[in-house]
C-alpha cells in the first residue's frame, strides 16, 4: 500500500524512513502534543515550505534549471488571496477567486518567462528569473493601495477558521479544536497532497523524461524528445506548486508582505534548504526544511541557555550569545554542505546501498 501511495519511491534507508516518520508523526499531532502558538507555527511553516522547496526541486534537482523567481510565484499565491479576501470579505468564495487568479497570473507569467528565455542557454535564463523577481518585488512594494506596500496586507477568514471558532465543546487530548487547530490540519492536508502529487510527478514517464535532460540534453534531443516542451511544463508546474504554497501561507499567518514572500531573503532560504536535504530528491525537502526551520527558530533559545550555563567562562559565554546564532547557523550550513555535498538523503542513500 505504502508503495503504491509514494509511486514506487520508497526512501531506501532505515535512517532515512526514520527521520521521516519522525517528521509526519510531529507534523500531524503538533496541535495535540505540544502547547503554545510558537510549535503550531513551526510545523505549520514546516508543511507550507516543504512544498515550496520540492517545487523548486523539480526544477533544480530533476531538471537542471535555476530560477531565481520561485519566490515570486510564492508570493503570488499569497497576495492573491491576501487582496481578495481583503476586497472582497472573509468568505470561501473570495478564497477560491484569490487561490484561482494567484494560479492563472503564475501559470501565464511562468509560461512566458519560460518561452522568452528557456530557449537561449547557460546563465541567461537565471538572469532573466532573477531580473523578473526583482522587478515584480519593487512593484509589490509600490503599489501600496493593492498590496499595503512594505506594511502588507493583513485580512480575515471565513468564521470556521478563526480563532474564536470551536468545533467541539470539549477539549480532545487538552487542546481546544478551535478555528486556528481546524486551518493548521487544512495546510497539513493540502502539503501531504500536494507532495504525493510531486512523487508522481518525478516518478512517472514524464520525470524521467526531465532527468535525462538534466544530465545530457543534446542525448534527449537525439532520440527524440523536444527538450523545450518538457521544460516549459515543468517551469509552469512548478510555478502553479509554489503558489499553491504562498496560499498555505497566507491562510495561517491571515498576513502578507514583502518580506515573508517576496523579499531574496526567501528564495536564498530555498536554496538553503533543499542543498541541505539533497538536490533530485523530493524526500531531501522534507529533511532540510525541518531541520531549517527547527533551528531557524530554536537555536537562538537554546544558545542562550549555553550562554547562561556558561557564565564563569566569559569567552565561551560571549560566543554562544543568542545574538550570534547566525553566526553557528551558517558554520552549521557550511559543515553539512562539506560533510554531505549530495545532501542528507543522497548521503544517507548511498551509504544503504554500500552497506548491501
Amino acid at each position: 500500500m505504502f508503495n503504491s501511495i509514494l509511486s514506487g519511491d520508497l526512501p531506501r534507508s532505515r535512517w532515512l524512513t526514520a527521520l521521516l516518520v519522525l517528521v509526519v508523526a510531529y507534523l500531524a499531532t503538533a496541535p495535540f502534543l505540544f502547547s503554545g502558538a510558537r510549535s503550531l507555527n513551526v510545523a505549520a511553516t514546516i508543511c507550507v515550505f516543504v512544498v515550496l522547496v520540492a517545487s523548486f526541486d523539480l526544477l533544480l534537482g530533476y531538471c537542471g534549471v535555476v530560477s531565481f523567481a520561485h519566490a515570486m510565484f510564492y508570493g503570488i499565491g499569497a497576495y492573491g488571496v491576501a487582496i481578495a479576501m481583503y476586497k472582497l470579505g472573509p468568505t470561501w468564495s473570495a478564497m477560491g477567486v484569490g487561490a484561482l487568479s494567484g494560479l492563472g497570473l503564475s501559470l501565464v507569467l511562468s509560461l512566458l518567462i519560460a518561452l522568452v528565455s528557456l530557449r537561449v542557454k547557460a546563465i541567461f535564463y537565471t538572469m532573466m528569473t532573477l531580473a523578473v523577481a526583482a522587478a515584480f518585488g519593487a512593484l509589490v512594494t509600490r503599489m501600496s493601495g493593492l498590496t499595503g506596500g512594505d506594511d502588507g496586507r493583513t485580512f480575515k477568514l471565513p468564521e470556521s477558521l478563526s480563532p474564536g471558532f470551536r468545533l467541539f465543546e470539549n477539549d480532545i487530548l487538552g487542546t481546544t479544536v478551535n478555528g486556528k487547530v481546524l486551518a493548521y490540519y487544512l495546510v497539513f492536508a493540502s502539503a501531504v497532497l500536494l507532495f504525493l502529487l510531486m512523487l508522481r510527478v518525478v516518478n512517472s514517464r514524464f520525470g524521467r523524461v526531465l532527468e535525462a535532460i538534466r544530465e545530457n540534453e543534446f542525448r534527449a534531443e537525439a532520440i527524440g524528445y523536444r527538450t523545450l516542451y518538457y521544460r516549459v511544463a515543468i517551469n509552469c508546474l512548478a510555478a502553479a506548486l509554489a503558489t499553491c504554497a504562498g496560499i498555505l501561507m497566507a491562510l495561517w499567518l491571515r498576513y502578507v508582505g514583502p518580506q515573508t514572500t517576496v523579499g531574496f531573503n526567501v528564495m536564498l532560504n530555498i536554496l538553503l534548504m533543499a542543498v541541505i536535504g539533497g538536490l533530485g530528491t523530493v524526500y531531501g525537502s522534507v529533511v532540510g526544511v525541518a531541520l531549517f526551520v527547527v533551528a531557524e527558530n530554536y537555536l537562538q533559545s537554546l544558545m542562550g541557555g549555553m550562554s547562561s550555563s556558561l557564565g564563569g567562562v566569559p569567552l565561551l559565554a560571549a560566543l554562544f550569545h543568542p545574538d550570534r546564532w547566525l553566526l553557528w547557523f551558517g558554520t552549521v550550513f557550511v559543515l553539512s554542505v562539506y560533510f554531505f555535498p549530495s545532501g542528507i538523503v543522497g548521503k544517507l542513500r548511498a551509504s544503504n546501498r554500500e552497506a548491501t
